[in-house]
């Protein structure tokens, strides 16, 4: 990393893209090379579950304007991307997904916009989507038509989340309460003076898509619960108009009956009762959804956690730490061994006589012995005069006298007292030689 502040921070978060990760970087690290200005890329780790860890580190080592934050689990899409946000230092900042369906060389346009402008968000407007499936298109469209109606014409129609803020922008970002915002509707909301790039969305480059679905439903419910309470109004008006339906039927069955028309019949009965069934299920579906969102406001809950961000050195280690077999198949190719020891290493031969190194000769003095060691220390922390004299007496006897030691004495002494070869095998395969 450059130590000045960068001037751009590129924001990918990242959710097992291991395939196509390599891409990503052959065409965007020349494009920003090419602004020759101090620049960042925060690459947001959603705690994938492949190599796609082990290749982000590979790929730091020759690239050091590249940043890996890696989240403690999968969080979704918008926390990853609200992570990367908020962590990123640079004047400006853009957001992009790393399958290249958005090309990065529109975030040049972009910045060149923002700044001839005086713009605090420039947005990235898909102005063509004939990559994309039918029932994709169709259902972006009926997305954008809806948050459109109940936001406002604020949001741009065919945005997604490939934008450009300000540092203004981010910090009033931070600035809200919300813990979980949708910023496809959060940030036009905010009133920013912002522009548009119109480019041609292609085809996903490699790997498959990670949005749902169920994901996409996900994400249309989360726009509109968390943006509008037109949900709560539509539940309103539909027990008003189920109420005005039941005066009717009991005005219908009043005048059957003073006419004597009644008969036995289950079809009106069968189809009134599964109508306001069905209104009241949907009307408490709906409340449900507040409650929920209520629910998780109170508990206060981060949406994320971050686990490890190499441009704090405090918790780059962790990154290595935490998959260092991943991170050396993914750099050699070769897979690496559970114990941690190479395979090509040769095992530690245990020191034996026959492998001892030649010791140097070392002349016997009473100089080069080694200091007396301390009496053990007794109930009354002094020892007696007759225990202080046999110490003395024993640690300044010759191997020949202590080699006619009694057994009792043998016993009693140490290892190293009883085999000084032994011991220094034992330390290191040196013996000194008297």
């Amino acid at each position: 990393m450059t130590s000045r502040e960068p001037t751009l921070s590129v924001v990918v978060p990242i959710y097992n893209e291991e395939s196509v990760l390599p891409l990503l970087v052959e065409r965007l690290r020349p494009v920003l090379d090419g602004l020759g200005e101090p620049y960042e890329v925060v690459a947001v780790d959603d705690g994938s579950s492949d190599a796609t860890p082990a290749i982000l580190v590979g790929m730091r080592r020759g690239w050091p304007e590249l940043r890996v934050v890696r989240l403690r689990r999968n969080s979704g899409h918008q926390a990853a991307l609200i992570a990367g946000l908020f962590r990123a230092r640079g004047a400006y900042v853009a957001s992009i997904d790393a399958d290249l369906q958005d090309p990065p060389e529109i975030l040049v346009e972009m910045l060149r916009l923002a700044r001839a402008e005086s713009l605090d968000i420039v947005y990235g407007v898909r102005g063509d989507r004939s990559t994309d499936t039918w029932f994709k298109r169709s259902t972006a469209g009926l997305y954008y038509r809806l948050v459109r109606r109940l936001v406002g014409n604020a949001v741009p129609a065919q945005a997604g989340d490939f934008r450009l803020l300000s540092r203004a922008t981010i910090e009033a970002l931070r600035g809200l309460p919300e813990r979980r915002p949708v910023l496809r509707l959060v940030v036009p909301w905010l009133g920013f003076p912002s522009g548009e790039v119109s480019y041609i969305r292609e085809a996903r480059a490699a790997g498959s898509t990670k949005y749902s679905l169920s994901r996409m439903f996900r994400l249309a419910t989360d726009s509109i619960t968390s943006f509008s309470g037109a949900p709560l109004r539509a539940a309103t008006w539909l027990g008003a108009g189920g109420m005005l339906l039941c005066l009717v039927m009991v005005v219908f069955a009043v005048v059957m009956y003073l006419r004597d028309s009644t008969v036995a019949g289950w079809a009106s009965l069968y189809v009134a009762v599964l109508f306001l069934g069905a209104v009241q299920l949907l009307c408490l579906g709906l409340l449900g959804e507040y409650i929920a969102r209520i629910y998780a406001a109170v508990q206060g809950r981060p949406a994320y956690f971050v686990g490890s961000d190499t441009a704090n050195p405090a918790e780059e280690p962790a990154l290595r730490v935490e998959e260092p077999d991943l991170v050396a198949e993914a750099l050699t190719g070769t897979p690496a061994d559970p114990t941690g020891t190479p395979a090509d290493a040769a095992p530690d031969v245990p020191a034996s006589r026959d492998h001892r190194p030649a010791a140097p000769e070392v002349p016997e003095s009473r100089s080069h012995r080694p200091a007396a060691p301390d009496a053990p220390e007794s109930g009354d922390r002094t020892p007696t005069a007759p225990a202080a004299r046999e110490a003395v007496e024993q640690h300044s006897a010759t191997p020949a006298e202590r080699d006619a030691a009694t057994p009792a004495e043998q016993h009693s002494a140490t290892p190293a007292e009883r085999d000084p070869g032994d011991a220094a095998s034992r330390n290191g395969g040196a013996r000194v030689v008297r």
